[in-house]
């Protein structure tokens, strides 16, 4: 039995600040999210910011949160249920698809024990980061092989590194773009708004920005759009170190300055909408643009389960599964 295992960041279980506080401590415990020396992170971490931040944050995830519950969540549960469905189509009874995720539930651990139980003996890990970086991917990787250590019988296992410049995930990106124009008409510019790291991870190796970059002029490309007519940003910023810019938010209240009143925003770099599209973007920076003295924003909802997204990551798993 071939199995993939999709990956994505993870949800706190509900908008509350026990929740957060659970889900804040395992993600901002992790190395590779934080680079800063223990010795100096674990007083910072457990003495102001988990005493604080999961109030704020809660508040934050309340905005969003549906009867289904997270939105994260939901969709990743629909694009794996929606992904299962495809191969089936394809490929019957020979794929089974399991969701995990990196911080919170379902757990990484959980999905594995499901794909063993399902007779998995090799395995596709596929994160839905499109852009590798070591914060996410990498961190994703590091943590499958401790799990893997902890077990006696391994599946044989393939990882896929990125797609940041797959021709399905882009045409996916570039039909959802036109049909938002078509029912809304353009903007003045497109902003791609892209989730952030610390500039320093960057100059240490990291190539994540490179491939934002080339997603970005790619989906470009596609959409005969000249360099005018779009721009990079990056959000979610966290700390007072330097971080990838421009800023989103910055930029956000800078354009109608410059006589740009109409934009649509879209987050390339999130295969699922969540607390960073819809709370961060479709709300806070909205409201950050219209007070600077935009006129028009739109925001661009992420593929989601979109069946061009779904075709998209099922071309991808077969050519990854490639000779199993």
């Amino acid at each position: 039995m071939l199995g993939i295992l999709l990956t994505n960041l993870g949800t706190p279980d509900a908008p509350t600040a026990p929740a957060l506080r659970r889900y804040l401590r395992e993600f901002l415990s992790d190395p590779r999210v934080v680079e800063t020396p223990r010795l100096l992170w674990w007083p910072l971490l457990n003495g102001i910011i988990l005493r604080t931040r999961p109030r704020r944050s809660a508040r934050a995830y309340a905005k969003i949160w549906s009867e289904a519950g997270s939105p994260l969540l939901v969709h990743s549960k629909r694009q794996a249920q929606a992904l299962q469905q495809r191969l089936d189509d394809e490929a019957p009874g020979r794929v089974h698809v399991a969701l995990g995720m990196r911080y919170g539930n379902p757990s990484l651990s959980r999905a594995l024990t499901q794909l063993e139980t399902a007779g998995v003996r090799r395995l596709l890990v596929l994160p839905l980061y499109p852009q590798y970086s070591g914060t996410t991917t990498g961190s994703t990787f590091e943590a499958m092989g401790r799990l893997l250590s902890q077990r006696r019988n391994w599946p044989e296992v393939r990882l896929v590194r990125d797609y940041h410049d797959d021709d399905g995930y882009l045409d996916a990106l570039a039909e959802s773009l036109r049909r938002h124009w078509q029912e809304h008409g353009m903007g003045d510019k497109l902003i791609l708004s892209f989730h952030g790291i610390p500039r320093s991870y960057g100059e240490r190796g990291d190539p994540y920005r490179e491939e934002c970059e080339r997603t970005a002029a790619l989906l470009a490309e596609r959409l005969d759009l000249r360099a005018d007519q779009w721009l990079v940003t990056f959000q979610s910023r966290f700390g007072p170190q330097a971080w990838l810019k421009p800023y989103t938010d910055k930029t956000l209240a800078a354009l109608p300055r410059d006589g740009v009143k109409k934009i649509d925003l879209i987050c390339p770099g999130f295969a699922a909408d969540c607390l960073e599209t819809l709370e961060e973007n479709a709300m806070g920076n909205r409201d950050t643009f219209l007070a600077a003295g935009g006129e028009q924003f739109r925001y661009v909802p992420c593929l989601n389960d979109e069946p061009a997204h779904i075709d998209a990551l099922a071309r991808l798993a077969f050519r990854h599964l490639q000779g199993w």
